[in-house]
């Protein structure tokens, strides 16, 4: 195993100083945690905050999206687990501008029993807590069992339109409803071809020949649907894009924003070449594409493999969708 760290048993919170001393305008440590942080200029008064938090190994997720238009506070766990309830309560009650904070994140179950447990304390301290799961991996569940699902990069779009919905200056229930909207409206699916290795484990996450690929698995290492030979691009995006199309099922006529995702160790050329070939499924079923992102926006420390997801939109998504937003892991987009 070769990583360039110092201790495996110290790795977030090392990361974590490294970020703080690199964004000290953008980020702040929560107090009363090492493992929680808010925006610098939290609390905002008058706006709902929202508040996320999960394993490290996704950078940007969970980090690289608290900012302008985006999550106002973020608690981490150690690589692939999930965050205690004492740093999610931490980022609650600094985060908090006195309007409830809203918890958004990924369908896991470490994740949601903490998530609850923070929840309780924060609404015993008077503080209205509202919460949302990401469930757009279509391959964790079958539709009938959709709440089943877990979380991978679709995570991108919930951030981005409801950290615009309580920019606006919407209440914590509106918040909500329009995080629901984009999470029924997203399917994801990703595949791998090389596993990762947790620093404190030291093994990789899974095995996989050097001629196969995996498509289905989850960012951790979750069992796939299918391993079979490597294929092309062109038969990759072919594969991906019509499960998710058939899933939704996304269908002539409507609009959609695409998000072709790298896990870690994906080149930028091949994302494109994937994207190439996913565009010209969507238009030649005459499903309208409105905006595409290609990058590494949910990584799994250094998986070699990529995803695919969409999300159907209408007008009031298409705003909130376009709306300035800025991290500094992502910059500032529209």
């Amino acid at each position: 195993m070769k990583k360039i760290i110092n201790d495996p048993f110290k790795v977030v919170d090392e990361m974590i100083g490294g970020i703080l001393k690199a964004y000290p305008q953008h980020l702040k440590p929560a107090q009363g945690s090492k493992r929680a942080l808010v925006r610098a200029d939290a609390p905002i008064k008058g706006k709902v905050a929202i508040v996320t938090g999960g394993g490290t190994g996704h950078i940007p997720v969970f980090l690289g999206y608290v900012g302008k238009g985006l999550c106002d506070g973020v608690s981490i766990g150690n690589v692939f687990s999930s965050p205690s309830a004492e740093d999610i309560l931490a980022a609650t009650r600094v985060a908090n501008g006195g309007e409830g904070v809203f918890y958004l994140f990924g369908n896991y179950g470490g994740d949601i029993m903490n998530f609850d447990l923070a929840a309780e304390i924060s609404e015993a301290e008077d503080i209205h807590i509202e919460k949302a799961l990401v469930k757009d991996d279509i391959a964790s569940a079958p539709p009938e069992e959709i709440d089943r699902r877990r979380a991978v990069a679709g995570l991108f779009f919930a951030y981005k339109i409801t950290g615009a919905k309580a920019e606006e200056g919407a209440t914590i229930n509106e918040v909500k409803s329009i995080a629901e909207k984009v999470i029924f409206n997203t399917r994801s699916i990703g595949v791998a071809l090389s596993p990762c290795i947790v620093p404190a484990v030291g093994n990789p996450t899974f095995t996989i020949g050097e001629d196969e690929m995996e498509l289905g698995m989850g960012i951790h290492g979750e069992p796939g649907v299918e391993r079979t030979k490597l294929k092309t691009a062109n038969k990759i995006a072919e594969m991906m894009t019509m499960k998710i199309i058939n899933d939704l099922p996304f269908q002539k006529g409507d609009e959609v924003a695409v998000l072709v995702n790298g896990l870690g160790a994906t080149p930028p050329e091949e994302l494109y070449i994937l994207w190439n070939r996913t565009h010209d499924i969507l238009v030649d079923r005459s499903i309208k594409v409105y905006k595409c992102y290609v990058g590494e926006y949910a990584t799994s420390l250094e998986m070699a493999g990529c995803s695919i997801s969409l999300l159907r939109l209408d007008e009031s998504l298409k705003k909130l969708l376009d709306a300035p937003a800025y991290s500094p892991f992502l910059l500032q987009w529209k």
